[in-house]
């Protein structure tokens, strides 16, 4: 398996790395948040632009981006606009979020994008050209908020993000029995053992599913999304107590 390197974060070795999203509407919302992330045990700062008040503007979207860039320092940066169809908080026209995503990307203030797999496999593709030639990688990823997938489909979706050209492959699902956390890091297991060409990240959701954000490192996930305040997706722990927790476990694994 090939490590992805996001500035001198090198996803795929060591502990899972851990994201932390922000979800804040005016840009003084975000740059707070962004300065009290830079303080925080962190490894990937989510800038999550569907909360954005001023999502539809792409100039303004980039002016907030480069400014995350300065804030940030040496701490990644991920571009993620979260569509509805994915529990995000708005919805958009196709060609509008390809234009956005592309353009995040041309700009060098992120140095990953996330892209939703259901897109369509031309969009997903044209995205990730784009993303590529300006030297960002690209995490594909897939939501359901409603249920979790069999392990089959998991691993198809996986596999079809890594076939579409994926640095990451993604998948987040919610479980509705304690077995279907099970289900998810089964297929995160096989999928890592053997078919993954780099780093992937799975999650299991909710409180049920907290288990799969902190045991990435035994089962194959490579990146967990933690908290330091306004939560994205149920089940995010705080990132101080999140840390110490991969920590543990980590010096367990290395301890053999």
């Amino acid at each position: 398996m090939e490590p992805v390197k996001a500035r001198n974060v090198i996803i795929g070795k060591g502990r899972p790395k851990i994201c932390v999203p922000i979800v804040a509407v005016t840009a003084g919302e975000i740059f707070e948040e962004a300065r009290l992330l830079a303080e925080r045990s962190i490894d990937i700062a989510e800038w999550r632009a569907d909360w954005y008040e001023n999502w539809g503007d792409i100039p303004k979207v980039l002016e907030t981006a480069g400014e995350l860039r300065r804030i940030l320092g040496d701490i990644p940066l991920l571009f993620t606009f979260r569509t509805a169809r994915e529990g995000g908080e708005k919805a958009l026209a196709e060609e509008v979020y390809i234009a956005l995503n592309k353009a995040v990307a041309e700009s060098g203030a992120a140095d990953l994008l996330d892209v939703e797999l259901f897109t369509g496999d031309g969009p997903v593709t044209d995205v990730i050209d784009c993303a590529h030639r300006n030297q960002v990688k690209v995490i594909v990823s897939s939501h359901d908020f409603r249920k979790t997938p069999s392990k089959d489909e998991i691993l198809a979706r996986l596999l079809k993000m890594q076939e579409l050209g994926a640095d990451i492959p993604k998948i987040a699902v919610m479980p509705q029995l304690k077995r279907d956390v099970l289900t998810l890091l089964e297929a995160t297991l096989e999928m890592s053992e053997k078919y993954a060409k780099g780093p992937i990240i799975t999650m299991s959701m909710a409180g049920m599913g907290v288990i799969s954000r902190m045991a990435g490192e035994t089962f194959g996930s490579a990146v967990t999304y933690g908290a330091a305040g306004k939560r994205s997706a149920p089940g995010q722990v705080d990132t101080e107590k999140l840390a110490g927790v991969l920590e543990v476990i980590h010096e367990s694994v290395e301890n053999g």
